[in-house]
């Protein structure tokens, strides 16, 4: 059974109309949830019998949208144009300013215009872009409720879940094992908070990677025997307001993130390896 190459592979089945029947916010995310083992294609009702069944099988290869990663994004800067500002200000909780809409990105100011142009002192990453577009385009402004759930409990998150821990969890896990100030970095450098343990952690940081798609990082010691566990919660919210698809691009992006902030303060690579698979 041939497997897709890459998402753009999967987009072009598609009829690009952006239904949404299938649970994503848009085709393009839908392709990269399928190419990544997220979604199922007989999710999309518009493809015809023969398509599904020809690629219905897992696809060989998964990954946080590595592969054409940067044609998603030109066609999402594209869409800028047809975006009215104010609107999505009102609706994302950014400001408008010289043409140019501002979000708070892990506290640091990053910006669109209308040509898809991106301003930020800190470094563009593609695991922030895309979000950061998706967002914008198409987040539906939903406040933010303050009931945490894990990956597993967001929308067709139960089927993502193992990958999420390997992506995000696990390496996330063995970086806060290792790297002892991780914790007080993320409270310091990306404007995060650590708030009342939840779920009998011993430590909760909450951090806003985007304004309405807060990420709560909760760590259990090792005790008793027993080895740490970490673990990660979203707002309930967060598939509505950005899709399940792209929280698990978050997620992994701060995985790496974090691994990357160790190996500056000289912690051995070695001790938390990616998984990639």
């Amino acid at each position: 059974m041939p497997q897709p190459k890459n998402a753009m592979e999967i987009f072009k089945l598609l009829d690009k109309s952006n239904c949404r029947e299938c649970g994503q916010k848009t085709c393009l995310a839908f392709a990269g949830a399928v190419f990544r083992g997220q979604a199922n294609i007989d999710k999309c009702p518009k493809l015809d019998r023969k398509t599904v069944e020809r690629y219905s099988g897992k696809p060989e290869q998964q990954n946080t949208l590595d592969e054409n990663r940067e044609e998603y994004i030109n066609q999402l800067k594209a869409r800028m144009s047809r975006l009215d500002l104010d609107e999505a200000a009102k609706r994302t909780g950014g400001r408008v300013s010289n043409n140019r809409l501002t979000l708070k990105v892990l506290g640091k100011n990053f910006s669109v215009d209308l040509k898809g142009n991106l301003y930020t002192d800190i470094h563009v990453n593609p695991w922030i872009t895309l979000p950061f577009l998706t967002y914008v385009l198409y987040g539906k402004g939903l406040p933010v409720s303050g009931h945490w759930v894990s990956f597993r409990e967001l929308k067709d998150g139960m089927d993502g879940y193992p990958l999420f821990q390997k992506r995000c969890e696990e390496p996330m896990k063995r970086v806060a094992d290792t790297y002892t100030d991780l914790f007080d970095d993320m409270v310091h450098i990306f404007d995060g908070k650590q708030v009342e343990k939840q779920f009998e952690s011993d430590i909760s940081v909450v951090l806003h990677p985007l304004p309405k798609v807060p990420i709560m990082v909760c760590y259990w010691l090792p005790e008793d025997g027993l080895e740490s566990s970490l673990h990660v919660f979203f707002d309930r919210t967060a598939d509505k307001n950005l899709g399940t698809s792209i929280v698990f691009t978050i997620g992994a992006g701060l995985a790496q993130m974090f691994a990357k902030l160790a190996l500056r303060h000289g912690v051995p690579e070695n001790t938390f390896k990616m998984s990639s698979t």
